[in-house]
């Protein structure tokens, strides 16, 4: 059985987000009863429209078995109704935040959020979320909320966290204040531009400056972290875990007796965001630091258009790359990864992220 793993680029500037199609089953000689193909996430709504493309030219088909919302920030849901709207799609995982208390559901007016005291973004999230689910509902595609120990129909996608006790914790966090003023919102970035001008440390293979006090939103830990198996190949999907998400995914995994050596292929957290991992929950996940340099699996991180952006932070990707985990990022249209499956024309071999002497304080 084969699979291919497709990371599409999105955004641009600081603006990025996940757009990803999977492909299992006989690749080579089968039909398209003989595969499985499932979206997860769709970023925004022109890389949504290029998700469709792509798959109806790669894969070859206009339908999907599985789409999958991780969690309901805009980059990561806008162009899922495309999606919806232009294939034809079997299932739908999502989350719906306002069905698991009344404090999210009063939020809710004939589908928009009208509360001030709710965050700008977090708001539009919101509302796109409500918007993947009517027209989901409209279209009579079957929603079910991705918590862990979940199955496909295939019984090859497993959704490994969050487990929905976690998720309902995280829901009071969800609610936020306003944003800054417009002129502090822009004071406080052009600091942080400077810091990022003249701020820099230096690292060596055995000297790692990323460490365990990343903290990231709880509408990023409510993320859908998904292990795909399939044959002997395990490829793991984090989304926008942050530590907090991954720590309890990784604990109930190893309570279950579960060989992360397995993982041939993982999804870099958050685009490679130092507030996401941390030496301890890789050490658990990847394994320990190696003593030299050696290519034990593969490591896709969604990065936008722009290489002067933030993301990834070179902590994070020496931390993978001291792991075993070589980081390929999407500064190309898209990603490709593979395992017996056919040659397409126009790709080629990706270079990944080598290790940086020089990091970001």
């Amino acid at each position: 059985m084969g699979h291919e793993v497709d990371f599409l680029r999105v955004g641009e500037g600081e603006k990025c987000g996940d757009a990803i199609a999977l492909r299992f089953g006989d690749l080579k000689n089968g039909t398209r009863s003989d595969q499985v193909v499932v979206v997860i996430d769709g970023g925004f709504k022109d890389t949504g429209e290029a998700l469709v493309t792509h798959i109806k030219t790669h894969y070859r088909t206009d339908k999907v078995d599985l789409v999958i919302s991780s969690h309901p920030d805009a980059d990561h849901t806008s162009g899922l109704e495309v999606v919806l709207e232009e294939l034809r799609v079997d299932a739908l995982w999502m989350h719906r935040p306002w069905k698991h208390t009344e404090d999210m559901a009063w939020l809710f007016k004939d589908g928009r959020v009208t509360d001030t005291s709710v965050r700008e973004d977090l708001r539009k999230s919101l509302e796109n979320a409500a918007s993947l689910e009517a027209l989901a509902t409209r279209k009579r595609i079957p929603i079910t909320e991705p918590f862990a120990g979940l199955r496909d129909s295939t019984q090859h996608i497993f959704v490994v966290g969050p487990t929905q006790a976690f998720y309902e914790s995280l829901l009071p966090s969800f609610r936020g204040t306003p944003e800054p003023k417009a002129d502090l919102a822009i004071l406080l970035k052009a600091l942080a531009g400077v810091r990022e001008l003249v701020q820099r440390v230096a690292e060596r293979w055995d000297y790692e400056t990323l460490d365990d006090e990343g903290e990231t939103t709880a509408e990023n830990n409510s993320s859908t972290i998904i292990i795909a198996v399939v044959d002997e190949k395990h490829l793991m999907f984090t989304a926008d875990g942050g530590i907090l998400a991954l720590t309890d995914v990784a604990s109930r995994l190893e309570a279950a007796r579960y060989e992360f050596s397995a993982l041939s292929f993982v999804q870099v957290p958050h685009h490679g965001s130092r507030r996401n991992v941390g030496p301890s929950i890789l050490n658990r996940i990847l394994g320990p630091k190696l003593q030299h340099d050696l290519k034990l699996r593969t490591a896709f991180v969604s990065i936008p258009k722009d290489p002067s952006a933030k993301h990834p932070s070179k902590k994070v990707t020496n931390a993978f790359r001291r792991r075993g985990a070589y980081i390929y990022p999407t500064t190309e249209y898209c990603l490709w990864h593979r395992f017996e499956a056919p040659d397409r024309e126009g790709f080629s071999d990706a270079t990944p992220l080598g290790f940086f002497d020089e990091v970001e304080d």
